[in-house]
């Protein structure tokens, strides 16, 4: 429910209430809603109390979050009835999932309240064992992926999995801690595809030489050339369907080597698999609709991957990591997939290999996952998240400042404005000096943004994820060709400076940081506005004077009193696939007042 309202709010650019209490005009339905607002965040991380429909009896329920939907997506012409009916049976799938991860964490996790020890099931054909908590078995980087509930505070539908059957999900949802063997086909080299900047000692390896080191165990021998290349067993199942893949199939180019293997576990993105103490963590190609995309993985997002990391070796990365040293990009240095025998693509067979640079003890954790709240560690709350702050579940960064307040001896402001500044200094300088310096901006949301922590639970460093989400500046692709000839060519990567500017403020700045000012906030753990003239300064420094950085953003966040912000819910009442069609018109934005402006 927080999140509807969150999202309307912010959408319309709807002021503070002076008395308190949120109205909504409903005139499509004849109604309105009013909502009591428990805080009022600067940067849109707002808490309500339970909404109520103008003129319900009293004694009346409250509205649930179906209701709000339906009302609100009435109230955007644009939209077709079907995008408003499919938005309502997402809202609805989305809390039907959220209530089953809290019911399902609060029945079975146990014995570990830390959330530090992931225990790795000995057995995947029985889901009553993914709970086991061996004490000798360590992952953190695991159990942070596994750990966000409730999802993107600001997205409508942040769970909705369309197509996912209940006993699936119980395999194949982070949140439910499940795990499941890899399912392998066995390619042709005459539709193989695939390309590869990995090394070892200096010494190039294939993408087939490293699913093979992956692959299925004993069996029978592959004929001469053919290549392994792993799927997610939901995706297979959907393949089956598709004539291309039947042809494939028959004709012998593809074979089915059929489920083996240990099992790997789900991060946050639920296709991006992981094993702990493997070399590699695998994104795979799924067909599922999951917040606003189908998640199949684009032949252009594997060559970006692969080129982007040459290009980092090129001399980029010895530059970066001298200025920053503990900031650097996790990279898909190689992939398989599929062409059909009129050499195009075949969709839904791409595998991305991605190099795993995280020990299990590294304290390592996307900034969602920090900053969510936790459902599972307090009791009382609906999957709607609108009962009492007394109630409200602590999230990791809340139970980490709370530590360093006790242990230092200061107030929880002072701990959480230096906590930040160190944020900034770690994690937003190094993704500026990379735009600044070479004209590539990275689409570094929350999810994509990996923050580690020292002993202690201060920044240490960071890490940015996603083969998707680099913006090349058009006004740099002379300096990018010269350092990389070639650069974009199949990738599709430059943009212009415009599309850029408005994604960068988005992804870094309103989502990311202005994301994290929110969860300081609504958590009560320090003032928006001292954190928010904290990042005014910080971003004064980037923009002028000794420490000065070459990009635009800091001056840009500085003197515009609006900004451009993506829009989920429109962009959930259009019917928009943000992976399909030009960068420039995938999602709905809309003009939002900018906080950092006075």
């Amino acid at each position: 429910m927080e999140n509807l309202l969150r999202c309307w709010t912010r959408e319309t650019d709807t002021p503070a209430p002076a008395d308190g209490v949120l109205r909504i005009p409903l005139p499509a339905s004849g109604t309105a809603l009013s909502v009591p607002v428990r805080y009022w965040s600067p940067t849109g991380w707002h808490r309500f109390g339970q909404p109520y429909l103008k003129g319900a009896p009293d004694p009346a329920r409250p509205a649930d979050a179906v209701t709000v939907a339906a009302l609100l997506a009435r109230e955007t012409a644009d939209g077709t009835a079907d995008d408003a009916a499919d938005l309502v049976a997402r809202v609805a799938d989305s809390v039907r999932r959220t209530a089953t991860f809290i019911r399902d964490r609060r029945e079975h996790l146990t014995g570990d309240p830390s959330g530090i020890r992931h225990g790795l099931e000995h057995s995947t054909g029985d889901p009553r064992r993914r709970h086991e908590h061996p004490t000798d078995l360590l992952d953190r980087f695991l159990t942070a992926e596994q750990a966000l509930l409730l999802g993107h505070p600001l997205h409508p539908t942040p769970k909705s999995r369309e197509g996912l059957t209940e006993p699936e999900a119980q395999h194949y949802s982070p949140e439910l801690r499940g795990s499941f063997p890899l399912h392998w086909l066995a390619v042709s080299p005459s539709v193989l595809a695939t390309d590869s900047a990995w090394t070892e000692r200096g010494r190039p390896v294939t993408a087939p030489r490293l699913t093979a080191r992956l692959g299925p165990g004993p069996g029978p021998a592959l004929p001469d050339g053919y290549a392994t290349l792993p799927l997610h067993p939901w995706q297979l199942r959907q393949l089956l369907l598709r004539p291309e893949i039947t042809h494939l199939l028959d004709t012998g180019l593809l074979r089915d080597l059929g489920t083996h293997g240990a099992p790997w576990y789900p991060t946050s993105s639920l296709r991006t698999v992981h094993r702990t103490g493997a070399p590699v963590m695998l994104k795979l190609s799924l067909g599922l609709h999951i917040t606003n995309s189908r998640r199949e993985n684009l032949r252009k997002e594997l060559h970006r991957g692969v080129e982007v990391h040459r290009l980092l070796r090129k001399g980029l990365s010895r530059q970066w990591r001298a200025a920053y040293p503990g900031f650097d990009i996790v990279r898909d240095p190689a992939w398989l997939a599929v062409d059909g025998p009129d050499g195009s693509p075949v969709r839904g067979l791409d595998v991305v290999i991605r190099h795993n640079p995280f020990s299990p003890a590294d304290d390592v954790s996307c900034v969602a996952a920090l900053v969510a709240p936790r459902p599972d560690t307090a009791t009382g709350d609906s999957a709607d998240g609108t009962e009492a702050h007394a109630s409200d579940p602590p999230s990791r960064l809340s139970e980490i400042i709370t530590r360093l307040a006790v242990v230092t001896g200061s107030p929880l402001p002072a701990v959480s404005t230096e906590w930040f500044l160190r944020y900034l200094e770690q994690v937003v300088r190094p993704v500026l000096w990379l735009d600044g310096e070479a004209g590539i901006a990275l689409e570094a949301h929350q999810q994509n943004t990996l923050l580690l922590l020292d002993a202690d639970g201060w920044p240490a460093g960071g890490r940015y994820r996603d083969n998707q989400g680099y913006y090349f500046r058009e006004s740099r692709r002379a300096e990018l060709d010269g350092r990389l000839p070639g650069i974009g060519e199949r990738s599709d990567t430059f943009v212009s400076d415009e599309v850029t500017d408005e994604r960068f403020a988005y992804y870094l700045a309103i989502n990311n940081v202005f994301g994290l000012v929110g969860a300081f906030g609504s958590q009560r753990l320090a003032d928006e506005r001292l954190l928010l003239a904290a990042f005014r300064r910080f971003l004064g420094e980037a923009a002028a004077g000794p420490r000065r950085l070459r990009g635009t953003l800091p001056a840009r966040l500085l003197d515009s009193p609006v900004l451009r912000c993506k829009a989920n819910l429109l962009t959930r009442i259009h019917g928009l696939d943000e992976l399909v069609g030009p960068v420039d018109t995938q999602s709905v934005y809309v003009t939002i007042s900018n906080p950092l402006h006075h």
